[in-house]
């Protein structure tokens, strides 16, 4: 379950497809994995490595996206326990197209693209479980970031809170920071700061240290409209 959103099955616009396999193949390819650990801001993987292989979190977050070419890091999502990235590179046989960033202490286990097709050879179900799991999770891809860069910066935070909180139980936490909301929509600190003030005097969130708390989900909705 994801440590950013708390009743979440994923995280925003990540595809997590390890996630649609039987839990007697996870099991058996966790089994198998290399367990690494890192500390905060350690880079996990760079942007045009080979992709030999997938990461899944055991603990701990990451920040997905690019460092730009000041060396600022633009952030795209940010995944938590039981998230997976890097499929999509690992099938396509083509050199890693993002960055990967520890968000605090964390540890990752590398599944290999050799383990992987030894333990799915001959398993046509879990390829079509795959194949359904990358068909659905590509639309919502799409879906959300088309929702979210479109609109005032009002509407495209409070858009966005929206898509993370889902249909989670109220108060749904969302364990992002202003700067990683801001790099998230292509939004400044200060854009942000200003809507979420906006949104909280409506009652629509609170504000806590180092997440925010969705509570009432009509209002949000309301205000991603204007």
């Amino acid at each position: 379950m994801s440590d950013i959103l708390h009743s979440s099955a994923r995280s925003l616009v990540a595809p997590m497809l390890f996630s649609a396999l039987s839990a007697e193949l996870r099991g058996q390819l966790i089994s198998s994995a290399l367990a690494k650990q890192y500390s905060e801001d350690q880079i996990i993987q760079q942007r045009g490595e080979t992709a030999h292989g997938f990461y899944l979190i055991a603990s701990g977050s990451v920040s997905i996206g690019q460092f730009l070419s000041k060396g600022e890091f633009r952030a795209v999502a940010v995944l938590g326990p039981g998230d997976s990235w890097g499929e999509l590179a690992m099938f396509a046989n083509r050199p890693r197209v993002v960055d990967a960033i520890a968000r605090g202490p964390c540890e990752v286990r590398f599944i290999s693209s050799a383990d992987f097709e030894a333990a799915i050879a001959g398993r046509a179900e879990e390829m079509r479980m795959l194949l359904g799991a990358m068909s659905v999770q590509f639309q919502d891809m799409i879906d959300v970031m088309a929702g979210i860069r479109r609109g005032t910066a009002h509407a495209r935070v409070a858009g966005l809170l929206d898509a993370l909180a889902g249909a989670s139980p109220l108060p749904a936490k969302v364990r992002l920071t202003q700067q990683e909301l801001g790099e998230l929509l292509g939004l400044t600190r200060v854009t942000i700061n200003a809507a979420l003030k906006e949104l909280e005097a409506a009652g629509a969130i609170a504000r806590r240290y180092g997440q925010i708390e969705v509570l009432d989900k009509a209002t949000l909705d309301l205000a991603s409209l204007t």
